[in-house]
């Protein structure tokens, strides 16, 4: 499977997938920890991440899969959601949390 069909699959068929600098339980980056922390401060319980540090082709593939040039991104229901600085904002006018639990 090609990493484009990869990453397609990795976004379909989990409701929330977060491709990050390490793992949710110990991010490689201030991003991608604050991304987790937003996340998990909306209550989600069942987050699917990818640690796009341990496979170069996932990192430059989720990159041209979104058209977004960094790392962590975040995905709901198949769709791309934006990163960290889109992700706090979401948080906290509320429609994360909406956004989440629909």
């Amino acid at each position: 499977m090609d990493v484009q069909a990869l990453i397609k699959e990795q976004v379909t068929s989990n409701p929330v997938v977060l491709y990050m600098k390490g793992t949710a339980e110990s991010p490689q980056c201030g991003f991608s920890a604050n991304v987790v922390q937003t996340l998990r401060a909306c209550g989600l319980q069942n987050l699917v991440t990818v640690d796009v540090l341990s496979d170069p082709e996932i990192r430059q593939g989720i990159k041209e899969y979104s058209d977004w040039p960094t790392v962590p991104q975040l995905y709901v229901h198949g769709k791309f959601i934006g990163g960290c600085d889109i992700v706090s904002e979401m948080y906290n006018n509320g429609e994360l949390k909406t956004l989440l639990h629909s």
